[in-house]
């Protein structure tokens, strides 16, 4: 367990606006009931406990009220009325503020860091959980974000974001702490005001919904009940990995791609890495001996960013500066038994891409009945699934505090039941993907064998 020095509560500075509020778009009330999201970030940054206490984190909390000046609702919370005729809403008021835990680590920053199976658990010791909801009249007041920064002694920081899902999907979240990282690194935020695309926007008008699709979402998850304790239950019994892919393996996945499917569209790395994945999963369920019916479909969950995409519902298009959930997406699905055969991963490619081509490449598709999204999630209740968390569009290594580019990035949220793979851009390969997986160890053992396998082919 880490050393726990102190828990600050950090405001938005003075001059602050003294209230926000805001309704919840129908991307927003999707994932109102789902479990907070865990990110964290390890840094080389040698220093000693004294150093950090007076230096290191003082920095940190001034710079990060600084940039809660620029993203109120992240200091806010969200409420949930006893009265669900009624809509939850986002609200920011003075007083609000954003936990900050300080600790301290003993374990090895190498190992921690690494990208060999590591036990999964270790990792919730970096992220704080989210305060529990408190009661106010008429609703539960929800709290959005909770910080932390743990010091290795003489080795490295960790930062770590547990964000209720609600507040914002990886694009917004990533801003926020890429913001927080330049206003600390640059000592104020000049610089951050001068880049007019980098500041976000909460103007929920922007999110055109003539159909009233949040009322069908609202009905639809307004039955759950709110769980007060969201966290992750442990022991996890999984371990991490983080298995690389170069731009030399991602050219010779598209190259089998291409000499299966040659009439198909060339591949992306997104779909090489993805289908491939996927695929290597499916066989590893079948090398350790688990029983699945060959004819079980098997679906990968897609998630898209709907930012700046010419769609039917939306027009014109969201500014890739607002800040909230903006994802459509759609699901493809194939046959356990083809999945886990020799030609499944040019046959999951062919299945992600014809999804990505169908759904999120039309505009005529994308986010096309959008109302009917409770009863198709339904259908796909208890079927074996496979999805993506975050993109490497949106590069946590980048955000640099003044200590330089990230060593290690982990989305600790891929843990989650369903299987779930983290993915972004590679550290140290240039024009390289990383993948990270959990999975139990046995699992993981196979995964991993299979993967350098299809590699070397």
């Amino acid at each position: 367990m880490p050393t726990i020095h102190t828990t600050i509560r950090v405001p938005p500075p003075p001059g602050a606006a003294a209230e926000l509020k805001l309704p919840l778009t129908f991307f927003d009330i999707w994932w109102v009931h789902a479990q907070p999201t865990l990110r964290l970030v390890f840094y080389d940054h040698p220093c000693s406990t004294a150093d950090f206490l007076d230096t290191v984190v003082p920095k940190l909390k001034q710079s990060l009220s600084l940039t809660l000046k620029h993203f109120l609702p992240a200091a806010g919370n969200l409420l949930y009325p006893s009265d669900t005729d009624r809509m939850p809403v986002f609200r920011y008021m003075a007083g609000d503020a954003v936990p900050l835990t300080i600790t301290e680590s003993g374990l090895d920053f190498g190992e921690v860091t690494g990208d060999h199976p590591r036990d999964a658990d270790q990792f919730y010791d970096f992220v704080p959980p989210l305060p529990p909801p408190t009661d106010e009249a008429g609703f539960k007041i929800i709290p959005l974000l909770a910080l932390q920064v743990t010091l290795f002694p003489g080795r490295g920081l960790c930062i770590g974001a547990a964000n209720h899902h609600s507040l914002g999907d990886a694009r917004s979240i990533v801003r926020f702490i890429s913001a927080w990282a330049e206003i600390n690194r640059s000592g104020g935020d000049n610089e951050f005001l001068k880049q007019a695309e980098s500041r976000p926007i909460f103007d929920r008008s922007v999110i055109k919904d003539p159909a009233r699709v949040d009322s069908v979402f609202w009905n639809a998850v307004k039955r759950i009940p709110i769980n007060p304790s969201p966290t992750f239950p442990r022991p996890t019994n999984k371990v991490r990995s983080t298995f690389i892919l170069r731009q030399s393996d991602l050219k010779r996945l598209k190259d089998i791609i291409l000499a299966k499917k040659p009439s198909a569209a060339p591949a992306s790395s997104f779909v090489a890495a993805t289908a491939y994945a996927w695929s290597c999963l499916a066989k590893s369920a079948d090398a350790i001996g688990e029983k699945v019916d060959d004819k079980e479909t098997e679906a990968f969950i897609l998630i898209a960013d709907a930012r700046g995409r010419l769609n039917a519902m939306i027009d014109p298009p969201v500014p890739a500066n607002y800040f909230g959930n903006c994802l459509g997406g759609g699901m493809a699905g194939a046959e356990h038994g083809l999945l886990a055969a020799e030609e499944g991963f040019p046959a999951a490619a062919e299945a992600i891409g014809g999804e990505i081509k169908r759904r999120v490449h039309d505009k005529d598709e994308f986010l096309k009945g959008a109302e009917g999204w409770p009863g198709a999630m339904m259908k796909y209740m208890g079927m074996r699934s496979f999805l993506v968390s975050d993109s490497p569009k949106f590069d946590l290594y980048k955000a640099d505090f003044g200590w330089g580019k990230g060593r290690k990035v982990e989305v600790v949220s891929i843990d989650a039941e369903s299987y779930t793979m983290s993915l972004c851009n590679s550290r140290d390969s240039d024009g390289g993907l990383e993948i990270g997986m959990s999975l139990p160890l046995e699992r993981m053992e196979a995964f991993a064998a299979i993967f350098a396998g299809g590699l070397k082919l």
